[in-house]
């Protein structure tokens, strides 16, 4: 696999840092907690996701503020910015519809989204997801007080060289880890982002309600949680599935939140997921069945001779619109440049008008 990364900015200005691999329909993946383009592609632990995630698949995804290559200090962490985020990263690419994947708290931004762009989201995929932060559930003292107690440890640990603090968060995200993953999850949490960060994403994590928007939610959706799920309890991930209209609830075999590419259930996670949402055996074989509308009348005009500035002139798009567009067109058409595409478009019939006025 390779990976382009590209920036953008999100509606605060915030810088937002993004990628793209693999062919196929898009699929958008929502920023988890912890995120680097560059780490999580060498990861042990993310490596074999992105696999699975990428199979006859376009995939887009992108640091949340505050991890990776996004901007670190950005000037809110709220809830609403992560939207904005994805909204930003979308139109950045000049995506017009995609499924969407969301694993963990991704899920809720995946929920908060769909219900936001019913028109955009074709097919929704949460696994290991909750529509409610631990302040806002009803769960007993211990539980509560557990929870709280998560903050100190981060902003006391974190930045240290000695790795017991963030362990705590590899037992609960990977009780089944070996120590090898362990460590390999220890290295993430800590190039991923600071302490400071971490708190202030934990403290949003606990606040989010996405319970109203998630009976909003119109498109097929397939929820995938895991039986023992020490990070993310089991009564979370049903209560999710309940809420969304028509939901299909897949139960797995396993005590991780964060499943290894060793075990059973994330061979099941990857067989449910391309079920779902179809494999490359299912995709267009015709490449420009593909194109979006836009796409295909941005492609109409290359056909007619027209150059960046002109066409986004003719639509009313800014030449860097243009640019993405002309971007993911050439990638699903498999050409390299310009003068290809031309050739595939006119052999399709497009140009017409202008080549015969």
């Amino acid at each position: 696999m390779n990976q382009q990364i590209r920036f953008c900015s999100s509606a605060d200005g915030t810088r937002i840092a993004y990628a793209c691999f693999g062919s196929g329909p898009p699929l958008v993946n929502a920023p988890r907690w912890l995120t680097h383009l560059e780490y999580d592609w060498q990861s042990p632990i993310w490596r074999p996701w992105l696999e699975a995630l990428s199979r006859g698949r376009l995939v887009v995804r992108f640091d949340q503020r505050g991890n990776g290559l996004s901007e670190r200090e950005p000037p809110s962490f709220a809830f609403a910015r992560w939207i904005e985020d994805m909204e930003a990263v979308v139109d950045a690419i000049g995506l017009e519809a995609f499924d969407l994947f969301g694993a963990s708290q991704g899920a809720a931004s995946a929920i908060a989204y769909a219900a936001k762009h019913p028109q955009r989201v074709r097919r929704l995929v949460l696994y290991g997801g909750y529509v409610r932060g631990q302040m806002m559930r009803e769960d007993s003292p211990t539980a509560m007080e557990e929870a709280q107690a998560l903050v100190p440890i981060v902003r006391l640990g974190w930045g240290r060289d000695d790795p017991a603090f963030r362990r705590v968060f590899a037992l609960k995200f990977m009780p089944d880890s070996s120590s090898e993953e362990q460590k390999a999850f220890d290295e993430m949490a800590r190039v991923c982002t600071s302490a400071a960060n971490a708190v202030r994403l934990i403290e949003e994590f606990f606040r989010i309600d996405v319970r109203s928007q998630a009976k909003q939610v119109r498109c097929p959706t397939l929820v995938i949680h895991c039986r023992g799920d020490l990070r993310v309890s089991y009564n979370e991930g049903l209560l999710l599935g309940s809420l969304i209209p028509g939901a299909r609830f897949v139960t797995l075999e396993s005590n991780n939140h964060l499943l290894l590419p060793s075990e059973p259930a994330f061979r099941r996670f990857a067989d449910e997921l391309h079920a779902f949402l179809g494999g490359s055996e299912t995709a267009p074989k015709n490449p420009f069945g593909q194109l979006t509308a836009r796409e295909t009348d941005i492609l109409e005009r290359i056909a007619q001779g027209l150059d960046n500035a002109q066409i986004a002139a003719h639509l009313g798009l800014s030449e860097k619109t243009v640019r993405n567009h002309i971007t993911r067109v050439f990638d699903k058409l498999g050409v390299e440049n310009r003068s290809q595409a031309i050739v595939l478009a006119r052999e399709r019939g497009l140009g017409q008008q202008s080549r015969s006025s």
